[in-house]
């Protein structure tokens, strides 16, 4: 669908911004809202009265909250952000300003909130600007862009400060304009919201029905005729009477080992040193090392473990336990202590262990042996005890390679959904900044 421009323009005065519709006047965001209002407005009330309590995950890249969570006025009055109905929150710090992570407040017990301290908060003046519209403007690609541009602090300490916000300024349309382009924009960004959602949908499915995949051939193989035995595992259950089952601890030909289990330094070239998250997509991406390791580092790692193309890599702490890689290079590079490595012995097939080691089976084994400290993992012990089938090696080299093709099918569909869903977002960025710095004209579509 395509929009008028309006009728005529003029020279903004702002140089990102360009022209803007000749009625709408550049403002600075301080003269149309109230940034970080006083929470001295609630101090008559009771120390006992429920609030809203937002943290961070409670608010929604896309603008939805989560209000489950409630607390007591004494409990949240000091050391977090306060807001009300009608207030709109922006997200200071990295990555969440970028992502666009902020909403209008709406629907708080009593009408009160208290959350993050890493929130900016604009109450708009109703006679310059209104809430929908306000967070359509903090959502836009050119807000986010140019805040990018005055973060201040380090790495993902980086914030936006207010004083950005607070002397931000672009063109605003009259009210009765910016409630026409927010209901707009509100109506056919659903619509939108609603094609992302299928699409994410479907990468859900993909994923859970690649595992069952994966399940089913690792745990039962690919002859649906053979006779089963009782493991005697009880998350495994039955398996084909010829396989046999052995702790990881004997199907390896080094012991499991790790990283090691201290901090380098990370001059600005080296050899990766690859950690968790470069392996949170079941792959080794380079992309996303920690950092690098001086040749000197990497020899002394080495003595405990250097990376041998076919080693199998598992995520034994943090938000992604239990995701698992295969090394598939035979470039320089070491790891960190987040990582057990699994070496297979010559009666198990690399290939087929990992995708043992992704099967629904395992995974229920590894999240039934979490252990949990400042945050889940699972010990060098456990991971080492955990079973897995071993069926004849000409069997295993059968099913890798279904499960090879297969994936490769699965993978293929998920790249489409991403993709889709990567466009759908692109479009409503795109339909957001349109309509906010006035390059579409929407007051007859809305």
């Amino acid at each position: 669908m395509s929009f008028p421009r309006y009728p005529k323009y003029k020279d903004s005065g702002v140089e990102w911004l360009g022209e803007v519709p000749g009625h709408w006047e550049e403002k600075r965001l301080r003269f149309v809202a109230e940034l970080n209002p006083s929470k001295s407005e609630i101090a008559e009330l009771n120390k006992e009265t429920p609030v809203s309590f937002l943290p961070m995950d409670a608010i929604g890249d896309d603008g939805k909250l989560n209000l489950e969570c409630e607390k007591q006025i004494a409990e949240v009055e000091t050391g977090y952000t306060f807001f009300r109905d009608g207030d709109v929150t922006v997200a200071k710090i990295t990555p969440c300003f970028e992502n666009g992570k902020g909403a209008v407040m709406r629907g708080l017990t009593q009408g009160i909130g208290f959350g993050t301290t890493e929130l900016i908060v604009a109450r708009p003046i109703a006679s310059q600007t209104c809430s929908d519209y306000l967070h359509a403007l903090f959502t836009s690609v050119e807000f986010r862009k140019n805040g990018e541009g005055h973060m201040y602090g380090a790495g993902g300490q980086k914030r936006v400060p207010d004083d950005f916000v607070r002397n931000f300024a672009i063109a605003f349309p009259p009210v009765h304009e910016q409630q026409t382009i927010a209901a707009f924009l509100d109506r056919e960004t659903a619509k939108i919201n609603a094609l992302i959602a299928e699409q994410q949908r479907l990468v859900e499915l993909l994923a859970e029905k690649r595992q069952a995949v994966i399940s089913h051939a690792v745990t039962k193989g690919l002859n649906p005729n053979a006779k089963m035995k009782d493991s005697g595992i009880e998350w495994l259950g039955e398996v084909p009477e010829y396989w046999v089952v052995r702790a990881i601890k004997h199907i390896v030909s080094t012991p499991v080992t790790d990283g090691p289990h201290e901090t380098p330094n990370f001059p600005d070239e080296g050899i990766p040193f690859v950690s968790a998250e470069a392996v949170s997509s079941g792959k080794i991406d380079f992309a996303k090392i920690r950092g690098f390791i001086s040749e000197a580092d990497h020899l002394r790692y080495s003595e405990k473990y250097r990376p041998q193309r076919g080693d199998i890599y598992m995520v034994k702490s943090g938000a992604t336990t239990g995701v698992t890689a295969i090394v598939e290079t035979d470039i320089e590079f070491n790891i960190w202590s987040p990582l057990a490595v699994i070496r297979c012995g010559e009666k198990a097939l690399p290939r087929f262990v990992l995708n043992f080691m992704r099967s629904k089976n395992f995974q229920e084994a590894v999240t039934l042996n979490w252990s949990f400290g400042t945050q889940q993992n699972i010990g060098m012990g456990v991971i080492e005890n955990l079973s897995v089938t071993v069926p004849p090696f000409e069997e295993q080299q059968r099913i890798a390679a279904l499960l090879d093709s297969e994936s490769a099918k699965f993978d293929t569909l998920t790249v489409e959904a991403n993709r889709a869903i990567e466009l759908l977002q692109e479009r409503r960025s795109a339909l957001i900044s349109a309509a906010v710095t006035g390059k579409i004209d929407v007051r007859k579509a809305a």
